[in-house]
Parts: structure tokens; C-alpha cells; sequence
């Protein structure tokens, strides 16, 4: 029987040849360990975890798609949420949930911006994987689409023209991309899993994870949170409780606003460009026997070259929304916990924790590049502690209701022309704003059904 594999010259096909070669890597018969490998996506160097990166890369090999298959980042990340679960206990989720029924009541005297039409959820960290992955996924895409054209283009360059070397990397193309697409989207599940362990709730991270303004707390990550705190449960309970309601709520009441920060972290990230120079370099200086230095360019950031003005310039107006979004979010929770004896403590502890991030935080920004953390997150608090004394909570959260009355970055550094304007009143926003404001605000699963 003739071999399939082989053309009318008798020459292999590249792209075979090349799947091939692939193959005897996976199965052990080259230099490069491929524990070593799993080390250099950033994966833990155990047994199991390697297994499960041979088998999806190999899964990758027979992929006929070009995409990159983002179930696995899923399935990377519910793994670790799973490991790492301790079953709450009913006692404990009564407890929770009883803590958000008194959060809701204080922040009615916080704030003006009404209570949510759902019920918050008490989430395992499984869940909350679940839940948050599509978020995850489409602020990681953009760039892993980057390094997967740029992997592809790197190797196409040096490939020789005349040779076939040359055929075999430009018919591998879609193979390189789909292996490339499997190693990033492992290494995202593997922040998104380690993220499951850190997070205390929907909003803990700053930016909506969640949809439809769903508010959730996680019982085992609270209870972590607390753990060494010398505070007494009850409390840090209502306090993160507070918090998390005053998030979802203002993303309830303004629902412009989640479509607004999700499209310009999407445009952000989509600007990102992969440092083809540098991945020139590892590619010629590669050494199989020390793939580390794979992993430390890219969670060190090495790849992502310095952001450009544009870049900047959208970093700048994302940092401002989610500082002010932040900022709000612990005003009005200092208001609503002013019975709470350990209320600044626990404050305190929030925002050392904002401030330093977790291992998994610094591991996204770094394979993203894109921080969570907003830096100005104390002066747009200042700011709004200051419209609350000059204006009061009613007219501070009415500068949610439109996307034109938000206040900019120059508010931040000086509010007194903000409060001013507020004072005297504010103009109405034009026909058309109003219309496009009404669109969003429209709740469509609130109509009553038409017969």
C-alpha cells in the first residue's frame, strides 16, 4: 500500500513531517523533558500535570481547527478550584447569608442607589471558575492570538526560502498555533485557578466577572481572609459583605458602565504586540536542557514591549474608571459600617491586600499586561469622600446615571470645580445620550410578557 504521507516526488509532506517530529518530542524520544516543559508554561512540575499537558498538546496535534480552544483553560482552572475546596458548612452559609440580608439594610442608609433584583449567590470556587471564565477568556484572547501569529511569523522569517524547511513551516502554521494556543490557554487556567483561592467575591477583583450585576461570596475564601486577623467573624463577614453589595449594585443601577469597562480593557488588549525581536532570540538561543528561560520571558513580561501612547493613553482612562468605581466602593462601605467596632481595621487589611496583589494577579498582568490593581485608587476615594461632605449621597451617586456626568482624572487630583458644577446643577444630557442611556438601562426580563 502506498504511504498516504509522501507526494508524487516521494518527498514526506512538511506538514506530516513536521506533526511527526512533534510526536517524538511528546513521546519522550528527544532531549527536552517534557516535565521541563510543563515548568515553562508555569505549570506545577507534578506527575499529574504534566500527563495532562502531553495529552492536550497531543490533542493539539490532531486539531484541524485554528483557534485557540479555550475548555482548557476551563478545565485547567476547575482542576485547581477543585483540589484546593473545603465544603462549607450549613452553619456557616446561614451565617453569610444573614450577613448580606444586614448589609443590604445598612447600605440603604449609604447610598441611594437601590438594592439588587437578585439574590446574591454563596459560591464554591469551582463555581466561581464557571461563572468568570468568559471574562477571563476575552481579556486573555487578543494577546494570545498575538503570540500565536507572532510564534508563526518568527518561524516562517528564518525558515530558508528555497528550502523545505520553508514549505513545512508555512503548511505547519495552523499546527504551531494550535500547539502555541494550547500552552496559554493552560497557563491562563492556571492563573484563573489560582485566583479561585484568593478571591473573596464577585467584585473582589474590581472589574465585573460576573454578569448580570450578580452579586457573590465565596464561604472558604472569606473565611481565609479573616483567618490570623484577631477580628471576630461576624464582622468581617458584614464588612466583605458591604463591599460586595456596594459593587454589584452600582454596576446594577449603572449598567452602562460594565459594557464600558469590559470594551476598553477589550481595545486594550487588542493593541498588545508581542516583541518579535526577542522572540527572534529565544527561538536562535534556545536551549532544550533549560526551557526555563521560556517561562521567565514570559511571565516576566519580556515579550510585551513598552506600552505606546495610544496604549498609554487607554491604560490612563481604564486606571481612572476602575479607581473611581474602587473609590466609591469604600466610601460608601466606610458609611455603612460605621457600627462595625473593627470596621477600619478591616479596611486597612482590604487595602494593604489591593495593594500587593496575590501571585496569581502578578502572573495575569504579566501574561495579559494588563494590571488589576488601579494606582490612584486613594485619591478617587478622597474625591468622593469629598462630593459626599460638600453635596451629599444623593447628588454623588446621581454622577452614575450617565456616562457624561462621571467624574475624569483631573477631578482626582482637584474635585472643586467637580463639586461646583454639581452644585450649581448639572446640564441635562442631549435627545440622544437619553435615548442611548435608556437602551442600556432597559431590562428587558422585567417586562411583563405581551399576549
Amino acid at each position: 500500500m502506498a504511504d498516504d504521507s509522501r507526494d508524487d516526488t516521494g518527498a514526506g509532506n512538511p506538514e506530516d513531517e513536521f506533526r511527526d517530529m512533534l510526536k517524538e518530542f511528546l513521546a519522550g524520544n528527544t532531549e527536552l523533558d517534557p516535565a521541563k516543559l510543563a515548568g515553562a508554561a508555569g505549570l506545577p512540575n507534578d506527575p499529574e500535570m504534566v500527563a495532562q499537558l502531553i495529552s492536550q498538546l497531543q490533542a493539539a496535534l490532531q486539531n484541524t481547527s485554528d483557534g485557540i480552544n479555550w475548555d482548557l483553560a476551563l478545565q485547567q482552572a476547575t482542576g485547581i478550584a477543585e483540589r484546593g475546596t473545603v465544603v462549607s458548612l450549613p452553619a456557616e452559609r446561614s451565617q453569610l447569608e444573614q450577613a448580606l440580608h444586614v448589609a443590604s439594610l445598612w447600605l440603604d442608609e449609604a447610598t441611594t442607589i437601590s438594592e439588587l433584583t437578585s439574590v446574591p449567590k454563596l459560591m464554591s470556587r469551582k463555581e466561581w471558575v464557571t461563572a468568570t471564565i468568559g471574562v477571563w477568556t476575552q481579556l486573555a484572547e487578543p494577546v494570545a492570538n498575538s503570540i500565536a501569529t507572532s510564534l508563526t511569523d518568527v518561524l516562517a522569517q528564518s525558515a530558508p526560502e528555497d528550502g523545505e524547511l520553508d514549505d513545512m513551516i508555512q503548511n505547519a502554521s495552523k499546527l504551531m498555533r494550535n500547539v502555541g494556543g494550547t500552552l496559554f490557554a493552560m497557563q491562563l487556567g492556571q492563573v484563573i485557578g489560582q485566583l479561585s483561592s484568593e478571591v473573596v467575591s464577585g467584585g473582589d477583583i474590581g472589574i465585573p466577572l460576573l454578569d448580570g450585576e450578580q452579586a457573590a461570596i465565596l464561604p472558604q475564601n472569606v473565611l481565609g481572609f479573616g483567618a490570623g486577623l484577631d477580628i471576630a467573624t461576624d464582622q468581617v463577614q458584614l464588612y466583605l459583605a458591604v463591599r460586595e453589595l456596594a459593587h454589584s449594585r452600582l454596576f446594577h443601577h449603572a449598567r452602562w458602565l460594565r459594557l464600558q469597562l469590559l470594551s476598553s480593557i477589550t481595545e486594550f488588549a487588542k493593541g498588545i504586540r508581542i516583541d518579535t525581536g526577542r522572540l527572534e532570540q529565544l527561538a536562535a538561543d534556545f536551549d532544550p536542557s533549560n526551557p526555563e528561560e521560556l517561562r521567565d520571558a514570559m511571565t516576566s513580561g519580556a515579550l510585551i514591549p513598552p506600552k505606546n501612547e495610544d496604549q498609554l493613553a487607554a491604560l490612563s482612562r481604564l486606571e481612572t474608571t476602575l479607581a473611581l468605581i474602587e473609590g466609591w466602593v469604600d466610601v460608601v462601605t466606610a458609611e455603612a459600617t460605621t457600627r462595625l467596632p473593627a470596621s477600619a481595621a478591616i479596611a486597612e487589611t482590604v487595602r494593604r491586600r489591593r495593594a500587593s496583589g496575590g501571585p496569581a494577579e502578578s502572573a495575569f498582568s504579566t501574561l495579559v499586561g494588563l494590571e488589576l490593581r488601579p494606582r490612584r485608587l486613594r485619591e478617587a476615594a478622597a474625591m468622593w469622600q469629598k462630593v459626599t461632605d460638600a453635596v451629599g449621597s444623593e447628588k454623588r451617586d446621581e454622577l452614575w446615571s450617565h456616562p457624561d456626568l462621571v467624574p475624569t482624572a483631573g477631578d482626582l487630583d482637584d474635585p472643586t470645580t467637580l463639586i461646583a458644577r454639581i452644585t450649581a446643577g448639572e446640564p441635562e444630557p442631549d435627545d440622544v445620550d437619553q435615548a442611548i442611556e435608556d437602551l442600556l438601562n432597559d431590562d428587558t426580563s422585567e417586562r411583563p410578557r405581551e399576549e
